[in-house]
This record gives C-alpha cells, structure tokens and sequence, in this order.
C-alpha cells in the first residue's frame, strides 16, 4: 500500500477510503468476539470496554498501521476466560469464529447493495473485500490466528494436546504462508468477492 502511493498509483482519496473500510471492518470483528463471548457467559471484554463499536476500543496501533501500510497486521486482541464458558473449547471456538463471520456478514451486505446499485461501488466494494480479505485470513489455522482455536474447539479432546504442539510453532507457518501462499489467499478472495458481488475484483 505504501509502495502504491509513493509510485503514484494509489490517491489519497483511495486512501482514505481504505482506511475507512479497513477501520469499519476490523471493528466489527473484534466486537463480534466481545459480544459472542458476553453472550456465552464471559464477562471480561464487558469489563475491559470491549462491547462496543467504538473503534477506538479495538484498533491495535501497529497492527492498523501495518495493515494500511503493508497489507496485514491486526487489531487489538478480544481477552476471553475459558473458565467462565460452561464448555471451554467449544465456546471458544464459537468465539473466535465469531469476528471472520461477522466480517462476511458486513461484506455480503455491501455486496447487496453494489448488485442493488444502491451503493456506489469505490467505497463499498472496498468494504467488500477487506471483510472478505481479513474473514479469510483470520481463519487460517495458525496461532495466533482465529483458525487455530476454531480447529482446537472441534477437535476431539484426545487430538488437543497435538494441536497446541503443532501450533507452538504457529507463527512460524503463518510467516512461511504469507511469503509463500499469498497467492492462494488472494485466489479466494477474488473468488468470494465474485461470488458475494457478481463482479470481477479489479
């Protein structure tokens, strides 16, 4: 992104359009966890100011900025205590599915109104993908991403101690995955947006 401006090929109209859309979208991603979480029974992003969507709750400083500037990053981490869940590893799978759907939602209803033509297509077709873009993404199943802990959750309980082994070493293949298969995630994205939208991703 930052390459995109400094070479001319991205305005700062765009940019600020992306920002919007990117600060919408993390926003209500991590609301979703907040408000999954209270409703399943966790009261700690309730405490913590977290129920809300006040961006300002929820914006990560360097991860936003990285995500502008570089393409990802992350927003500021909903806490949640497995204790206070009647079933730990469901619920916490249950809230940790909760932000990418959340962003799918939110992008298939600016996806309606791009088909409705009740939306012009700059500002909300930028919602569109960075919905699809971080809904994708987050569930890709390495810590400290939502994928893992949506996989651990449904899991047998004899394969969990497995897992946490494997995704001890998380971060190591989501790197090697950013380097290496961006393209993949990029296919989907493409994809999905033609889906939601009925439109190619220019």
């Amino acid at each position: 992104m930052l390459t995109q401006i400094f070479n001319g090929n991205l305005d700062l109209t765009s940019l600020y359009i992306w920002i919007v859309a990117l600060i919408l979208a993390i926003t209500v991603h991590e609301a979703a966890h907040a408000f999954v979480a209270d409703r399943l029974g966790d009261l700690t992003a309730r405490y913590m100011g977290r129920l809300t969507l006040n961006p300002l709750a929820h914006l990560d400083p360097i991860g936003t900025l990285l995500l502008i500037f570089a393409g990802f990053g992350w927003g500021k981490p909903v806490p949640f205590n497995p204790v206070a869940l009647r079933n730990p590893p469901l619920g916490g799978a249950l809230i940790s599915l909760a932000g990418p759907m959340a962003n799918f939602v939110l992008a298939l209803v600016t996806a309606t109104l791009i088909r409705l033509n009740v939306a012009p297509l700059t500002l909300w077709g930028q919602i569109t993908v960075i919905n699809i873009m971080l809904g994708l993404f987050n569930l890709l199943p390495f810590s400290p991403l939502d994928g893992e802990k949506v996989v651990a959750g449904f899991l047998p309980n004899h394969l969990r101690p497995g897992w946490a082994r494997i995704q001890s070493y998380g971060i190591f293949f989501l790197v090697l995955f950013i380097f290496s298969g961006g393209e993949i995630l990029n296919t989907l994205i493409q994809m999905v947006f033609g889906v939601f939208t009925g439109q190619n991703l220019r």
